[in-house]
């Protein structure tokens, strides 16, 4: 008798949750839309717009990982359940984290303007579409190595 009743209150208990979390049917959804993204995410890498528009391209790859890493955080660590305790948690560290950029953002933009001479001749030196080619790169590393004592 007591082994049914317990049968029973766990029964209820997982129909509870199911009926909290949205079930197995929410979580086949999110994972059909992770899918979608994640055909969506390779499409925009290997399009013609990564050519034509390399901005555009990669602001969309970035909105489609910040869509597919919200539908994670929400639904498979279930931060859609909680209370409203989670803001007090995230937003400072949302807050924090913008901070910290806008903090980067004058360091390396200007981090040239400050070097010496001799810190200039051993910076890294952007690269541009002439870097790639098998002349360049061995051009390049012969410099390198001509003052290098081996």
């Amino acid at each position: 008798m007591s082994e049914n009743q317990s049968d029973h209150a766990n029964a209820e208990h997982e129909h509870e949750h199911e009926e909290h979390h949205g079930g197995y049917k929410t979580y086949i959804a999110v994972f059909v839309g992770l899918i979608v993204l994640t055909i969506l995410s390779f499409w925009i890498g290997n399009s013609d717009i990564k050519n034509q528009s390399p901005a555009a391209a990669w602001a969309g790859m970035m909105a489609v990982s910040c869509a597919k890493a919200m539908l994670v955080i929400l639904f498979f660590m279930h931060l859609k359940w909680e209370a409203n305790w989670k803001y007090v948690l995230t937003i400072p560290a949302m807050i924090m984290s913008i901070f910290l950029v806008c903090m980067l953002i004058p360091d390396v933009g200007m981090r040239t303007l400050r070097y010496s001479e001799e810190r200039m001749v051993h910076a890294a030196h952007p690269v541009t579409h002439d870097d790639h080619g098998d002349d360049h790169g061995d051009d390049q590393q012969d410099e390198h190595h001509d003052g290098e004592t081996h």
